[in-house]
């Protein structure tokens, strides 16, 4: 088996592959590690290996892993969905949140983020593929969410964040990824300056950054299967 730091290099090879073929600069795709479930040590090595970003989707166990890494100047993003009753926690000690689709969450990520703290990156996150068991703005209801949230002082809005249902298709990736690019360009048009799109995973990277995506999200390529966890936070 691959060591971590193996498999970052493997992982930005592949960006850095993908943004070529797509005529575009590897630096301009940033590498997120999805680093949920997987202990602290992990996170430790990814990070001596030069990695600075990582995601997490369990607010509570993105907690315990900051207390047990509060050394390290780690830039924690959130991209799991947000429950009411976690929005404090979040706005307290996150950089980056990807999963917000409502109003009620952004407002109160905005009430909530200390003063002392620079604004809140936020991601819209879009329900492309219309999936009911999904979290997810629809596409039709993102630009009016877009001009809420860009209106709350103590949010920036950055993009658009998708997670399309899985398919070996790579013709669907790819219009999938278009979609939710082509909504981020009729907002950018109505006056919003957002610069980053987060997509693309895996076992789709290749597909997402051909259509435009400036952040992938890669956990399985880097740290391996997931572990268990037994209550989701």
């Amino acid at each position: 088996m691959r060591s971590i730091p193996d498999n970052l290099q493997a992982v930005t090879a592949r960006i850095a592959g993908a943004a070529r073929a797509a005529g575009r600069d590897p630096a301009a795709v940033v590498l997120l590690a999805v680093s949920k479930t997987h202990p602290p040590a992990l996170i430790e090595e990814a990070f001596g290996a030069g990695q600075r970003a990582f995601g997490e989707n369990f607010v509570q166990e993105a907690a315990e892993k900051m207390d047990a890494l509060a050394r390290l100047p780690i830039e924690w993003h959130l991209v799991g969905p947000l429950q009411s009753n976690k929005t404090r926690l979040v706005a307290e000690r996150f950089q980056w949140v990807h999963t917000v689709d409502r109003e009620k969450i952004a407002r109160r990520l905005c009430e909530q983020r200390p003063p002392a703290m620079p604004p809140l990156d936020v991601l819209l996150q879009v329900n492309v593929s219309g999936e009911a068991s999904k979290s997810g703005v629809a596409p039709h209801q993102v630009a009016a969410l877009a001009q809420a949230v860009a209106a709350l002082p103590r949010l920036r809005l950055r993009g658009l964040m998708a997670l399309p249902e899985p398919t070996g298709d790579k013709g669907l990736q790819r219009a999938r990824f278009r979609e939710v690019r082509e909504l981020q360009e009729s907002v950018k048009r109505a006056g919003l300056a957002l610069d980053t799109l987060s997509m693309g995973m895996s076992a789709d990277m290749e597909a997402a950054i051909a259509e435009g995506s400036t952040m992938v999200r890669i956990g399985t390529a880097i740290f391996g299967e997931r572990q268990k966890v037994k209550d989701a936070a």
